[in-house]
């Protein structure tokens, strides 16, 4: 089977599987959340789904739509929404803008490792390209126990960044209390699992890719 044919049915693969992996994050809470963040929801949805340092994928949109993803880098259900999300930022690039949030569950054992990295990277302007190398290699350090924190400072290396300024960052109480704060509002806002979507701060239970792309054309149309 040549290459181009392979990813095509890989990526039509992906969007079938995608609605029924994000109905069933929003729907239950997961075997690995922690059941003390679950019971808090139901006192909560106090939250900030966006705040003024929250991170941005590519160029901002008009401001009319927001779709803000909170995410686990180690999730592979998050994994397989990475290319929906690629593709609809390419279909909707300067009309809907796409909030990134971190959620890292406590039972991952390198998802706040992850986030740590992706957040001391964005401190260097560098978030996206830190966030795209997390999912493109997840598959190699994903699901694993061991502190994987030295092969994500290789990326920070491959990259390009200040790896002084990188390390600083790292070790920084002010970088992880930034994701954690990014997870305690999920929390109020009621997210059990990841990934977790809200679009104009509704959130989101598509039924299908399709119907994902309806709910935002609705938002743009309205």
């Amino acid at each position: 089977m040549k290459p181009v044919k392979r990813n095509a049915i890989v990526s039509a693969v992906v969007v079938a599987l995608f609605a029924a992996i994000v109905a069933l994050a929003v729907a239950i809470t997961p075997k690995d959340a922690d059941p003390a963040d679950a019971a808090t929801t139901k006192e909560a949805g106090t939250g900030k789904l966006v705040r003024d340092d929250s991170h941005r994928l590519g160029a901002a949109g008009t401001g009319k739509v927001v779709l803000v993803e909170f995410l686990d880098f180690e999730c592979e259900s998050c994994l397989a929404a990475y290319p929906v999300v690629e593709e609809l930022r390419t279909t909707y690039a300067g009309k809907v803008d796409f909030v990134v949030r971190y959620f890292p569950i406590p039972s991952h054992a390198n998802a706040m490792n992850a986030a740590v990295a992706v957040e001391a990277a964005a401190q260097q302007g560098k978030f996206e390209d830190m966030y795209k190398r997390m999912y493109d290699t997840q598959e190699t350090w994903g699901e694993q126990q061991d502190s994987k924190a030295s092969l994500f400072r290789g990326f920070a290396q491959e990259l390009g960044l200040d790896m002084a300024a990188y390390d600083k960052a790292v070790a920084a109480k002010a970088t992880t209390d930034r994701v954690e704060r990014d997870r305690k509002d999920g929390i109020d806002l009621g997210v059990e699992g990841t990934p977790t979507f809200f679009l104009n701060g509704k959130k989101l239970q598509p039924s299908s890719v399709q119907d994902f792309r309806d709910q935002i054309d609705a938002a743009l149309n309205g």
